[in-house]
C-alpha cells in the first residue's frame, strides 16, 4: 500500500506541469461533488469513529494525525500522509494560505497537490470491525457494511418515537414497549372508539367522552350519553322554566312539570290575561290608524302645496323668457348704437378742422349718444332683473323638490304602515311579472324586496328578497328566493342568534293549493343570523339560489304559479317554543 502511494506522488511529480494540474482540478472536482451530497457510509460513521473495535490492530498509516481516528474518506498531501477529508479541510479554513504544514513531519500542504488516495480508501473499506454494541452483538463486519448492520442490529439503541416519551431502548425490545408498556402510546377509548394518549385517558372518559353515560345535572331520575345533555334539556321535568303565557302576563316559574300542571289548571286566568293583551293590541292597532290617517291628511296638504308652487312658478318662467328676450334686443341694438358712435367718431375727427357747418348735425349725434346711453342703461337694469328672477326661480325649485321628497317619503311610510303584518307571516304579491323579469335579465334592478313584516309586536324585523331571473347557482334557469334579517327596534330584548323556522313558498293560484315550498333551519354560527348593526341595512340574506326551475313557474303541470301576469310568494316563521316580549 505504501509503494502504491510513493508511485502516485512520483508519477504527479514526474508529470508535465500541464498534466498534474489538470489531475489535481479533476480531484478537486470530485471532492466538491461529494460534499455538495454526499451521504455515503463514511460521513455516518463519524460520530462513531473514535469507538470503532477493529479485529486486527489498526495499522498507524490508517490513523488520521489530526484527529488520530481511523482515516475517513482519505485525502494524500505531497508529503505522502493521508488525513481524513473533514480534518483535512478544517485544518486548511482555519489556517493562513502560507502556514498549513503536516503535524507528523512538518512539511507545508499545497491544497493544489491533495487528492484522493481511491487505493488506501478500498484497503480502510475491507477492514473488519466489530459491532459498536459488542457487549450484546457478536457480529463483526466489513468498515464499509457497518452502517447497514446498525440498521437492522438488535441490540441498536433506539429512541421512543411516541410523543412525551424519553425512552431509549434496544431495537428487540422497542416494539414491546411501542405497543404495551409505553405510558404515551395511544388507545382506542373504550367507550366512543376515538384514539387517546394513555396518561390522558382516564381525563377523557371523566369530563369529555361524548358516548359515556352521565345522571342528568339537574337531578332527574334519568342516564344518558354526554353528548345528549343538551338535548335532554329540552324535555328534563326540573329545568325552572316560565310559564308559556308570560308574554302576556303569566308571572308564574317553576319546574318544567309542575308549570305544565300549572297551564291545565290555569286556563281561566290565561285566557283573561289574553283578552287583556287583545284589547290593547286593539287600541294599539286604532292608533295606528289614527297616525295613518294623519300622514294620509299631511300627503294631501303637502300635495295642495305643491300644486300651489306650480301655479305661482308658471306665471315667474313666463316673465323671465320675455325679460330674456327683452334684454337681448337690446343688447343688439346697443351693439348696432355702438358701430354707429365709431362712424360718428371717425367722420368728426375728419371734418373736425374746419367743418362749421356740421356742428350742428354733431349736436344731434350727441343727443342721440344719450338716448342710446340711456337705452343700455335700461338694459343693465332689465339684466339685473333678470338674475334676480333667476334666483328667485332656483328658490321655488329646490323648495319644489324638497317637497317633493317629502311626499315620496311619506307615501313609503304609509305604504309600509298598511303592509306591515306582525304574526311572522308575509304575502308578497309581486305584479307585472314579466316585464320585471325582463328588466331584470338586462341587469337593472339586480333583485326585489318586500315591505319589512315582523314576528310580533316586539318581535324580529324581516324581509323577502326575490331574483326573478336567478340568482348565482339559479341565474338564468331557476327563481331564487330569500329571506333578511332587518335592524328593529326591539333587538336589544330578542335572543341571538336567530333559530327560527323559515317556510318559503311560491302560491298556486288554481285553486288546488298546489304550493311549492322549502324550508329551512337556521346555522347558529352563520353571521346572516346574528343580530343585525343598527346602522346597517340588514345582514346576508339566506335562502334558496334554486327555489324552482323557471319552466316549472311559467308552465307547471298542475298549478298555475304566474296568473294575470301576478306571482304570490309566502314567508312564514315558525314561531312555536319562542317565548314573544
Amino acid at each position: 500500500m505504501m509503494s502504491c502511494r510513493l508511485m502516485a506522488t512520483a508519477d504527479a511529480e514526474a508529470g508535465g506541469a500541464e498534466e498534474a494540474g489538470s489531475r489535481l482540478e479533476e480531484s478537486a472536482r470530485r471532492s466538491g461533488s461529494e460534499e455538495s451530497g454526499r451521504s455515503s457510509w463514511e460521513s455516518e460513521l463519524t460520530s462513531i469513529q473514535h469507538r470503532l473495535r477493529f479485529v486486527l490492530t489498526l495499522k498507524e498509516e490508517f490513523v488520521c494525525p489530526l484527529c488520530r481516528g481511523v482515516v475517513l474518506n482519505p485525502q494524500q498531501s505531497s508529503c505522502g500522509h493521508i488525513y481524513c477529508r473533514l480534518c483535512l479541510r478544517r485544518l486548511l479554513e482555519t489556517s493562513s494560505p502560507s502556514s498549513p504544514v503536516c503535524p507528523v513531519d512538518g512539511a507545508v500542504i499545497t491544497p493544489a497537490e491533495v487528492f484522493q488516495d481511491n487505493c488506501c480508501k478500498r484497503e480502510i473499506s475491507s477492514l473488519q470491525v466489530y459491532c459498536p454494541n459488542s457487549q450484546a452483538c457478536t457480529a463483526v463486519v466489513a468498515l464499509r457494511h457497518l452502517q447497514e448492520h446498525r440498521r437492522s442490529c438488535q441490540y441498536e439503541q433506539l429512541q421512543c418515537c411516541n410523543p412525551g416519551c424519553r425512552a431509549a431502548l434496544q431495537r428487540r425490545h422497542l416494539q414491546e414497549h411501542l405497543t404495551n408498556t409505553c405510558p404515551h402510546r395511544t388507545e382506542p377509548c373504550p367507550h366512543c372508539q376515538q384514539p387517546q394518549t394513555l396518561s390522558l385517558l382516564q381525563d377523557h372518559v371523566q369530563s369529555s367522552c361524548p358516548q359515556v353515560e352521565v345522571d342528568c345535572p339537574h337531578s332527574c331520575s334519568l342516564k344518558m350519553p354526554r353528548h345528549k345533555l343538551t338535548e335532554h334539556r329540552e324535555t328534563c321535568p326540573e329545568i325552572l322554566v316560565h310559564c308559556s303565557y308570560r308574554k302576556f302576563g303569566c308571572s308564574v316559574q317553576d319546574k318544567r312539570g309542575r308549570v305544565k300542571l300549572h297551564e291545565d289548571a290555569a286556563v281561566s286566568h290565561h285566557m283573561l290575561l289574553v283578552l287583556r293583551s287583545n284589547t290593547h293590541l286593539e287600541q294599539q292597532v286604532e292608533a295606528l290608524q289614527e297616525e295613518a290617517l294623519l300622514r294620509q291628511q299631511e300627503v294631501q296638504t303637502d300635495s295642495l302645496l305643491l300644486a300651489g308652487l306650480h301655479k305661482k312658478i308658471r306665471p315667474l318662467l313666463q316673465h323671465s323668457g320675455s325679460h330674456e328676450e327683452l334684454v337681448s334686443a337690446a343688447q343688439r341694438t346697443l351693439s348696432r348704437q355702438e358701430d354707429s358712435l365709431s362712424t360718428v367718431q371717425l367722420d368728426v375727427l375728419q371734418v373736425s378742422g374746419g367743418l362749421s357747418p356740421l356742428v350742428e348735425e354733431l349736436e344731434q349725434l350727441r343727443k342721440s349718444l344719450d338716448a342710446v346711453i340711456q337705452e343700455v342703461s335700461a338694459a343693465e337694469a332689465l339684466r339685473e332683473e333678470l338674475g334676480a328672477l333667476e334666483e328667485n326661480l332656483k328658490c321655488h325649485s329646490d323648495l319644489l323638490d324638497l317637497h317633493a321628497a317629502q311626499l315620496r317619503h311619506n307615501k313609503q311610510h304609509l305604504q309600509e304602515l298598511e303592509a306591515t303584518s306582525y304574526d311572522g307571516k308575509l304575502i308578497w304579491k309581486i305584479e307585472d311579472f314579466r316585464n320585471r323579469r325582463e328588466t331584470e335579465v338586462k341587469g337593472q334592478p339586480p333583485c326585489l324586496s318586500s315591505v319589512p313584516f315582523h314576528t310580533g309586536r316586539c318581535g324580529y324585523k324581516m324581509a323577502a328578497k326575490v331574483y326573478l331571473n336567478g340568482d348565482g347557482e339559479g341565474r338564468g334557469t331557476h327563481l331564487s328566493l330569500y329571506v333578511v334579517l332587518l335592524p328593529g327596534d326591539f333587538d336589544a330584548l330578542l335572543p341571538w342568534p336567530f333559530r327560527q323556522t323559515v317556510s318559503l313558498s311560491v302560491l298556486d293560484q288554481s285553486g288546488t293549493a298546489n304550493h311549492r315550498s322549502l324550508s329551512f333551519r337556521p346555522d347558529p354560527t352563520s353571521k346572516s343570523f346574528q343580530r343585525p348593526a343598527a346602522e346597517s341595512a340588514g345582514n346576508v340574506a339566506v335562502g334558496f339560489s334554486c327555489f324552482i326551475t323557471l319552466n316549472e313557474l311559467e308552465t307547471p303541470q298542475n298549478a298555475a304559479y304566474v296568473k294575470d301576469d301576478t306571482l304570490f310568494v309566502k314567508v312564514k316563521v315558525d314561531m312555536s317554543g319562542f317565548e314573544q316580549l
